[in-house]
C-alpha cells in the first residue's frame, strides 16, 4: 500500500499512467471491448485490467494521479450510442461526474463513434479494462501536465 495512493492503482497501472506523457491518451473500457487485441497495438501493447470495477470508480482512481489536457479542446471522450450519437447512458453520465468531480465543471466529455473510438485506443498509450457490464462504458483521457508551483 502507498499512502495517499488509491488502492485501485496498481503497480501496473501506476507504471503506466507515470509513464504517459503530455497529450499521451488511456482508454478506460468496458467488459465486452476487444481487450487483447486492441491492446497489442497500444504503445504499451498490453491489456491492463481492473476486474470487479466500474468504469466511473476506474475513472476515479486514475483521475486521482492524472491531470487532463488542458491544451486541447476535448480532453475525454465517450463512445457514442450507435444510431443515436446524442445519447448518454447511466454509465456516461456517472463517468462525466467523475471528470467534473477531479477537474473541474469545463471537462464535457465528447462523443466518438464506436468504430472510430476502436481506432483512437488503437493508438493510445495503453487501455484499461474494467468490469463494466453495462453498454457504452468506453471511454477516452488525454493527459495534460501539472504546472510548477509558483
Amino acid at each position: 500500500m502507498l499512502k495517499a495512493i488509491d488502492p485501485l492503482l496498481n503497480p501496473d497501472l501506476l507504471y503506466v499512467l507515470a509513464s504517459m506523457g503530455h497529450g499521451d491518451t488511456i482508454a478506460i473500457v468496458d467488459s465486452n471491448f476487444p481487450i487483447h487485441s486492441v491492446a497489442q497495438e497500444t504503445v504499451y501493447g498490453h491489456p491492463l485490467r481492473l476486474d470487479g470495477v466500474s468504469a466511473p470508480r476506474a475513472a476515479r482512481a486514475v483521475l486521482s494521479v492524472l491531470p487532463l489536457d488542458t491544451f486541447i479542446p476535448t480532453a475525454a471522450f465517450r463512445m457514442e450510442v450507435v444510431g443515436e450519437p446524442e445519447k448518454w447512458t447511466d454509465v456516461q453520465h456517472e463517468f462525466q461526474q467523475e471528470v467534473f468531480d477531479a477537474e473541474g465543471p469545463t471537462f464535457k466529455l465528447g462523443g466518438i463513434e464506436r468504430f472510430a473510438f476502436y481506432e483512437a485506443a488503437k493508438k493510445s498509450f495503453a487501455v484499461l479494462q474494467t468490469g463494466e457490464g453495462r453498454l457504452y462504458g468506453c471511454f477516452l483521457l488525454t493527459k495534460g501536465v501539472i504546472p510548477p508551483k509558483a
